[in-house]
């Protein structure tokens, strides 16, 4: 029997309607275009405006996209996982309620959370339940409502963020496509460079820290900026070499979208000319866990059955990597 690898079969996603320019947020902290554009490469960011509606909104709209444009019968899907840093609410899965909204009402769901690599871990996870045989069709999404974390006041993060949802659908493959290897890692000792300092167990929100200001996203640039060039550069050369895969054998690069010169240095580290780069981060920001199903979304037409896909990711914690992938369709589109 031929080994079995999960591969990626169908992609969805999803952006909030609402255009948060550069340019509005001149009129709303001290900044400008050509800071944020030069600094970032961000030049505009989706956000999720309506009242009531959070992350499990934009999950659900992106599996909807998928299961559409699939043809899937929502039934069908064994696992339901939301990576997501920004959880519905406490106590209550995010994954649960999206999958019953879905009609994946024979999936058992659960919500994960790597801050900006959560997507990749999720990518490992549901490789893992392919590969054991016991499951056929996983579907993780990767959603943030970034927003609800954000100060709006700090021009330190909120250039930078956006609100926006991506999904996958994993199955089996026996053709050698798919999942080929990975290497995550993380470091504790990081936490305290990229945090949202209240509203967990160790330090509860009460009004004394909402009027700090301790509920919304907090993180040192300069520290934050040096481990992700270094690590996400570091994790895609191990995998290449790891692989014995030279730059002509990379068909893309999909990095997380957190800062354009994040995702050249990591190209550069890789010896990979731009066209090879997915970049979207001019449209959407840094979504979070949604940056990486987003590329595939929107990349989807181009990307040829057979293309090697190297995945990087840095986030909160600290927690990054890198994943092998063989593409398994070509688009319809």
């Amino acid at each position: 029997m031929s080994k079995i690898s999960a591969a990626i079969t169908a992609v969805g996603a999803y952006v909030p309607e609402y255009v948060l320019t550069n340019q509005i947020l001149e009129t709303m902290v001290d900044t400008n275009d050509e800071w944020i554009t030069t600094r970032t490469g961000i030049k505009e960011r989706r956000i999720l405006k309506e009242e009531g509606k959070g992350t499990s909104f934009l999950a659900i709209k992106a599996a909807q996209d998928l299961i559409s444009k699939k043809g899937l019968d929502p039934k069908e899907i064994d696992v339901v996982i939301v990576a997501t840093a920004t959880p519905d609410m406490k106590a209550a899965s995010t994954a649960a309620y999206t999958a019953s909204e879905i009609g994946a009402v024979n999936a058992f769901t659960f919500d994960m959370d790597a801050a900006c690599s959560s997507f990749l871990y999720g990518m490992s996870i549901a490789a893992g339940y392919i590969e054991s045989g016991r499951y056929k069709k996983i579907l993780l999404i990767g959603a943030d409502k970034m927003s609800s974390i954000i100060n709006y006041k700090d021009r330190a993060t909120c250039i930078i963020f956006g609100d926006g949802a991506g999904a996958a659908l994993f199955e089996p493959n026996e053709d050698g496509l798919g999942l080929q290897d990975e290497y995550l890692r993380s470091d504790g000792t990081g936490r305290e460079f990229l945090q949202a300092p209240a509203g967990g167990s160790v330090q509860p929100l009460t009004h004394e820290a909402i009027d700090k200001g301790l509920q919304y996203a907090y993180q040192e640039g300069r520290t934050v900026f040096k481990n992700a060039v270094f690590n996400m550069a570091d994790a895609t050369m191990k995998i290449l070499e790891r692989n014995n895969l030279s730059k002509d054998d990379v068909a893309w690069l999909a990095a997380h979208q957190a800062n354009k010169r994040i995702i050249d240095a990591t190209a550069e580290r890789m010896d990979l000319e731009p066209k090879k780069v997915m970049m979207n981060i001019q449209k959407y920001g840094n979504t979070t866990s949604a940056t990486l199903p987003l590329l595939l979304n929107d990349y989807e037409s181009q990307l040829k059955k057979g293309d090697n896909i190297i995945f990087a990711a840095f986030g909160g914690g600290f927690n990054w990597g890198s994943i092998y992938l063989k593409w398994a369709y070509n688009s319809d589109n």
